[in-house]
């Protein structure tokens, strides 16, 4: 066994001394700040030093162990007789630096929190994204560069995981090289993690923040070279709206929100907008995971659509991959990684491809929550040559931005009354309205039945006359309508302007494509089904949706009329047989 995995193997055993008295879900809470202490040197001799110890570490270091609540953590293995035990073991680990580089102590810290976080199924997709995607993320955004002298990003970092992957994947091609990181994460435990494990990879503790990026920026004003991120699906932004739609009104596209706000129950286009505005002018890459959301959610107009419009106007996103389900551990739901960046080859301006790689994905021996499926190294191989190559195929699109776009137009169709009232409607109508209206009302001929709107009109206006009440265009309308019902056969309803008047049951939207004249789409694809239908008035909403699937879409071959009618003679001819077995002539 290496020496990396020797360590990896001791402390986790250290964690069976935690069975019965600790939830599996909570031996990474003990375990790893005793890693960090003994890495940092300052683990006490004896637990009567361990309050006087603590007082003494660096304010970085305290505020870890204050993340992972490490005084609690004392007192409850101090009640339970453990914690001399624990700091026994411990102290038989070597993890001096002269022993253990900065390099192999984030491998050690890394696995072990891999390890406790696949123990741990409940929790385990709150704070970890499957390595094979982080490691596909990374070498996609990387590609050839060896990382050297760059900066990486990471507004919802978690446990850091994404971080650490990409400086061991940069470190893995070029050994002397330094990615510098930074992260941001809200959860405090997570934060904790994250943070000790850049401290023992040789990073300053201010490299990792806590705190809720969309709000308190940590890093305002700064610019990276890459930006990882795995933002959670679906949150719910409501928390904070106050202060996200103050920036949005206030600043524009001079802050992060300019483009749009999506709808309070999912936030994930704020994470996106947030990590645009991180961008470099001489260039930034950016690989995102989203849910299937953020492709399609909201309709021309809405904050969803016109944050999509502005990044394909800007001509940011290179590619989208749809990636196998049952990846994750807290989610079934499709997953896609989004690649971005300001500095797009020449060949792949003004397009996006399209990958698909929902058949890439290959059974686990064992699950882990809700994760059944894992992406084998060369299925991993194959997604980055599709990537590499930019070329249509079974399983990549190249498409033109402008495909995405389409304009909504509201087709209206005219209101069709038929119009006949007789006293028990006239009756029925003076419920409707003010004891004024109603008076006037019933000063019309008790037994008259009016087959026309102008008789109706006609006696109308005489009884409110008589009323002296002023009858008005709008009031008469009101009452023609509500003594109408509908027939697709009478004649149009006009208003008093001679103008159809649309039936709200016959509204319907259509998207034409951005590429199609609107008036010329109309004529051909309307028109000869419904000869009364117009465009409501108003300039058409442009939108941007991204149908992956629709791309993707292979209809069934059609099957030779000869193989299904031989299909159907069997059939009769087995119909046939079990009659005759039930006796039947």
């Amino acid at each position: 066994m290496s020496g990396f995995q020797a360590k990896v193997s001791f402390i986790w055993s250290i964690a069976d001394l935690l069975r019965g008295d600790y939830k599996q879900s909570e031996y990474g809470k003990v375990i790893l700040p005793f890693t960090v202490l003994r890495r940092c040197g300052s683990l006490p001799a004896s637990p009567s030093d361990l309050p006087h110890q603590l007082k003494k570490l660096p304010a970085e270091l305290r505020e870890v162990l204050e993340g992972f609540h490490f005084r609690d953590t004392l007192a409850r293995l101090q009640k339970a007789s453990l914690l001399v035990l624990i700091l026994e073991r411990f102290a038989a680990l070597d993890l001096d630096p002269a022993s253990v580089s900065n390099h192999e102590m984030g491998y050690i810290f890394e696995e072990l929190i891999r390890k406790f976080s696949e123990q741990s199924n409940e929790t385990a997709g709150e704070h970890f994204t499957p390595r094979e995607v982080v490691r596909l993320m990374v070498r996609l955004i990387l590609q050839e560069d060896s990382g050297a002298g760059k900066s990486l990003y990471d507004p919802a970092c978690g446990t850091g995981g994404m971080l650490a992957v990409a400086e061991e994947y940069a470190r893995e091609r070029c050994p002397d090289v330094r990615l510098e990181i930074a992260g941001q994460e809200l959860n405090g435990e997570s934060y904790a993690i994250c943070k000790a494990d850049a401290l023992l990879r040789g990073h300053s503790g201010h490299s990792i923040a806590l705190g809720n990026s969309l709000t308190q920026d940590a890093f305002a004003g700064c610019r990276f070279d890459y930006i990882l991120s795995n933002p959670p699906f679906g949150v719910d932004w409501r928390k904070v709206e106050k202060q996200v739609r103050a920036e949005h009104e206030r600043l524009g596209f001079s802050g992060r929100f300019g483009a749009g706000l999506p709808r309070v129950n999912d936030g994930s286009l704020l994470f996106l907008q947030h990590m645009l505005s991180k961008m470099k002018p001489d260039g930034t890459r950016i690989a995102v995971v989203f849910n299937g959301s953020p492709l399609f959610a909201g309709d021309a107009g809405s904050g969803e659509s016109e944050i999509r419009r502005w990044i394909f106007e800007n001509d940011w996103l290179e590619a989208i991959l749809a990636l196998p389900d049952q990846l994750f551990y807290n989610t079934g739901l499709a997953t896609y990684i989004w690649l971005l960046t300001n500095r797009k080859s020449l060949a792949r301006q003004g397009k996006v491809q399209l990958i698909n790689a929902l058949t890439f994905g290959e059974k686990m021996k064992r699950s882990l929550g809700a994760k059944r499926n894992e992406i084998p190294p060369s299925q991993l191989d194959r997604i980055c040559e599709i990537y590499r190559n930019f070329a249509d195929g079974p399983h990549s699109r190249i498409l033109p931005n402008r495909d995405f776009g389409y304009r909504r137009i509201t087709v209206e169709r005219p209101l069709r009354l038929r119009f006949q009232a007789g006293p028990e409607q006239v009756r029925a109508l003076q419920s409707k309205f003010s004891p004024a209206v109603s008076e006037a009302l019933a000063g019309m001929d008790a037994r008259a039945v009016y087959h026309d709107q102008s008789a109706f009109d006609a006696a109308l206006t005489a009884a409110f006359a008589r009323t002296g009440l002023k009858l008005g265009r709008t009031l008469a309308r009101r009452m023609r309508e509500a003594l109408a019902h509908q027939d697709d056969t009478a004649e149009v309803y006009r208003d008093a302007k001679n103008r159809p008047v649309p039936d709200p049951d016959l509204r319907d939207s259509e998207d034409i494509p951005l590429d199609e004249n609107v008036q010329q789409w109309f004529d051909r694809e309307v028109l000869p089904h419904a000869p009364d239908a117009w465009i409501a008035p108003g300039e058409p909403r442009t939108g941007y949706t991204i149908p992956l699937a629709r791309f993707f879409f292979e209809p069934e071959p059609v099957r030779p009329p000869a193989e299904i009618d031989r299909e159907i003679h069997d059939l009769e001819r087995q119909a046939q047989a079990l009659l005759q077995q039930l006796g039947t002539p």
